[in-house]
């Protein structure tokens, strides 16, 4: 591995005083730069079997539990010291096809008796729920002096002659993903035994923008031959763009700039109305036209500096809203339950009386009802309060489960010297029982036998005798 040598020295020594009482790691930072490479090199230098569930797998639920789940509370069968298991891109967990994902993380999180290692590119886009439970490493993009050395290296090593200029040139428009690096410097190679500075340059047209570069480009941080290009190159549809550009608008001081951008993502919006209404996607062109040139014209006027882009904030809003329903359907379905009736019931009658009781013994509610701090708060509207009620409860479960496991560690101990001591008594009881036959047979008075008188019974006693001997 290349540069972060803080994060990678934080994992060594997480893997090297694991117990299972040690939280997971969370490694987050942008793509390309080494953060599931990490979790597998750690694996190999710790002797640790890897099971890896990523994006392309099914992640609801049923599918964590069974192979997450079962994986992290299960040894090895393969003999090795541990298993690792790797949770790719957690901050993906989302939509129908990964329903209930997040809550079985928090499971098995909790009920994890092997390593667990968690990846994202966004920190703050993984639950907090898991973010919480997790100690967070952090992988920085790695500067362009970093990536010169490992290129030469693979120069070297595929036989190939490049340039000094053509290897800073890579480095330098990779950004500080080590993927794309090596990604270019092999589009660059391809059926060539030299690489030059020009064969870089076509093979860098091919590369993609992300959605981060083409709103600051569109906001005036960036300069750009052209807007259109970058856009096609981006992987987001224009409703997306869209939704990306009025998240963005709103840090802008002057107002009346602000204005006529919103005016040109209105007009783009009814372009994108049209289109779907309609299932004309040619109009798509224009939405795109309209809101990059609408917005980049009003705002070419701001100084350049630093932006910080950040995802649009209804999304957060809609994800929170989505979260606070499902927990209360939850809860609802939950006091249902116990109570023999319809979650709609409850909610309909029942839940204004039932949050008074809460409120008087929220403890008793959270025992009962096995509460995590966001159902306790929709009874008590109290988020400390929950929280510290729930902790509380959990810190002496965890007593108890510890004490629990001490006193059979103790109870195992004893039996162990039990079993010893019987094995060292054994060979003297029978050393012992052997002694005390020998003395007994010593003791024994030696039996005479009688003569008989009559001849017929004495012949009778000889022929028996005979009969029965051998």
């Amino acid at each position: 591995m290349i540069g972060n040598r803080e994060a990678l020295r934080q994992m060594s020594d997480w893997a090297a005083r694991w117990t299972t009482d040690s939280p997971p790691l969370i490694l987050y930072g942008k793509p390309g730069i080494g953060k599931t490479s990490s979790a597998w090199a750690l694996a190999n230098d710790m002797n640790w079997e890897v099971v890896e569930l990523n994006a392309s797998d099914q992640r609801t639920k049923a599918v964590i539990e069974r192979v997450a789940g079962g994986s992290a509370s299960t040894g090895s069968l393969t003999g090795a010291l541990r298993k690792l298991v790797i949770l790719d891109e957690a901050d993906n967990i989302q939509g129908t096809a990964d329903r209930g994902g997040a809550r079985a993380i928090v499971d098995v999180i909790r009920q994890a008796r092997q390593p667990l290692i968690l990846i994202a590119n966004d920190l703050y886009g993984v639950d907090s729920a898991i973010r919480n439970l997790c100690t967070k490493v952090q992988f920085k993009a790695l500067p362009a002096k970093s990536l010169v050395p490992r290129l030469k290296e693979i120069c070297t090593l595929e036989e190939r002659t490049c340039s000094i200029q053509a290897i800073n040139d890579i480095a330098e428009q990779a950004g500080g993903d080590v993927r794309s690096a090596v990604t270019m410097l092999y589009a660059s190679a391809i059926g060539k035994d030299t690489v030059g500075e020009d064969d870089v340059s076509i093979s860098a047209k091919d590369s993609r923008a992300s959605i981060f570069d083409l709103v600051a480009a569109t906001l005036g941080y960036r300069q750009v031959p052209s807007l259109l290009d970058m856009s096609m190159s981006v992987d987001e549809t224009p409703d997306t763009i869209l939704q990306w550009l009025e998240g963005n608008l709103g840090v802008s001081p002057d107002r009346k700039k602000t204005a006529k951008a919103y005016a040109a993502l209105s007009r783009a919006d009814i372009y994108l109305g049209y289109t779907f209404r309609n299932q004309y996607y040619t109009l798509w062109r224009y939405a795109t036209s309209v809101m990059l040139f609408g917005v980049h014209d009003v705002m070419k006027g701001r100084p350049s500096g630093y932006a910080k882009i950040m995802p649009p904030s209804r999304w957060r809003q809609m994800s929170g809203a989505k979260k606070q329903k499902n927990l209360r359907e939850r809860l609802l379905t939950d006091l249902g339950t116990s109570m023999h009736m319809s979650s709609s019931s409850v909610r309909s009658l029942y839940f204004c009386p039932v949050s008074l009781l809460a409120r008087e013994s929220p403890e008793k509610f959270a025992r009962k009802y096995s509460l995590d701090p966001e159902s306790l708060d929709i009874l008590i509207n109290d988020p400390v309060t929950a929280k510290s009620i729930v902790k509380s409860i959990e810190d002496e479960r965890k007593q108890i489960e510890k004490e629990l496991k001490k006193r059979q560690k103790e109870e195992e101990t004893k039996a162990k010297k039990a079993r010893a001591s019987k094995k060292e008594k054994k060979p003297e009881a029978q050393e012992a029982a052997s002694i005390e036959s020998l003395t007994a047979g010593d003791r024994a008075e030696p039996v005479k036998e009688v003569e008989t008188k009559d001849p017929a019974e004495k012949d009778k006693k000889s022929s028996q005798s005979t009969l029965f001997s051998f």
